[in-house]
């Protein structure tokens, strides 16, 4: 059964699923931590938001019992890392308060994204009575040194990186936790195994994978529930229709989509003028170099004409609207700055029909003549990782 809600502007009645009932504040006490150091803000500005949710679509997460908004604020740009460098924490703080309050209930975000940083902020954001009003997604299975990662998903990094997420984020259980890429040095069974230990003692609420193949999947499912994948998806990058969405619609997983703007491509913002500072990853990103650059530019320019003729919109909110179109599907909206959320009801509230679908993929067949996905992404195995040392690459 398809478990999405849509906006009450639709007129459509909402479907009656229930959160899991939560543990008691007692169960939880002992992960609470105290004051959060080095990283110091002003926290005294929860009030402003109380009382402001929107209503937004929503989505069951797989069979968990856990209702999330289908906009999901996604977090690795706050951490810095690979995106220009460090972010203004009052600033993030702020962007997530400002995501609770236009009803994003799903906040995304992982050790890895800043080294810490991210989920530390995320913690931040979430004090002061906020942690019951936000889904927290977070990830493991990613190890770090001296600014090199590497996988490694074995089951003592597991239930490691879940009590050091935990701490930062200032909670005693997290709503969803992910395998943040598979490690073929680890058998699927074990890290799924224990997942599914840290399911049952309420640590976390519900399972997930990211980046893993329907084969993959279905090895994972053999030892523990998967309650959702998260691939990257968006209109420029859509192999996960091979094989990643028939399972996950088969088998009743929700599909969080990150990258659902290809890191910024599809908010209509980028020119052949824009330049990528420091570490930024679009600095290596196949897309962002010349010749592919300058056709996805143009295939930017024309969906935003699309989207401006036929729906008076932009191409960001074609975009996502576009993400939110295939299937139990939620879409990650990057954001830094509070502004950068201020489009997002423009993707909510209504739908693009079969001739606006093939009208797109048209556009895209006759501008983007030399496509190429986000595998440049893809971190090394622990074998693969260079410049490790011995120890660490074992």
């Amino acid at each position: 059964m398809k478990r999405v809600t849509s906006a009450i502007a639709h007129g459509h009645i909402a479907c009656a699923f229930q959160s899991k009932p939560e543990q008691s504040r007692s169960q939880r006490s002992k992960h609470r931590i105290g004051p959060r150091s080095p990283l110091t803000v002003d926290l005294n500005c929860t009030d402003q938001f109380r009382g402001a949710t929107r209503t937004v679509e929503t989505i069951e997460i797989g069979t968990s019992g856990i209702i999330a908004s289908r906009i999901a604020l996604g977090t690795w740009a706050i951490g810095g890392w690979m995106w220009g460098g460090s972010t203004d924490i009052g600033e993030s703080v702020h962007t997530i308060r400002s995501a609770i309050a236009r009803g994003i209930t799903l906040i995304d975000t992982a050790p890895v994204y800043g080294f810490g940083r991210s989920e530390s902020i995320v913690g931040m954001a979430l004090s002061g009575g906020l942690r019951e009003r936000a889904v927290i997604a977070t990830k493991g299975g990613l190890e770090w040194r001296d600014g090199k990662i590497w996988r490694n998903s074995s089951p003592a990094r597991i239930r490691k990186e879940v009590e050091e997420s935990l701490r930062r984020l200032g909670t005693d259980y997290i709503d969803l936790y992910q395998v943040h890429w598979p490690d073929p040095l680890v058998p699927i069974h074990e890290t799924a195994a224990t997942l599914a230990a840290l399911l049952k003692e309420g640590k976390i609420r519900a399972i997930g994978v990211s980046n893993y193949s329907a084969a993959q999947m279905a090895q994972f499912r053999q030892a523990a529930p998967i309650h959702s994948v998260q691939p990257p998806y968006n209109l420029f990058e859509r192999e996960a229709e091979v094989d990643v969405l028939p399972y996950a619609a088969q088998h009743d997983i929700a599909v969080l989509c990150y990258g659902a703007l290809c890191r910024g491509l599809l908010a209509g913002t980028i020119t052949a003028a824009t330049r990528f500072k420091g570490d930024d990853l679009r600095r290596k990103d196949p897309k962002f170099q010349e010749p592919r650059f300058s056709q996805y530019l143009a295939a930017v320019a024309a969906l935003d004409r699309y989207a401006r003729e036929r729906y008076g919109l932009t191409v960001l909110a074609l975009a996502v609207r576009w993400v939110l179109g295939q299937g139990n599907t939620i879409a990650l909206w990057g954001a830094r700055r509070p502004a950068q959320l201020d489009p997002v009801n423009d993707a909510l509230g209504w739908k693009l029909d079969d001739e606006a679908k093939r009208r797109i993929d048209q556009i895209l067949l006759q501008i983007v003549k030399d496509p190429i996905g986000p595998e440049f992404m893809a971190p090394p195995q622990r074998g693969d990782a260079g410049a490790l040392p011995a120890s660490l690459a074992a």
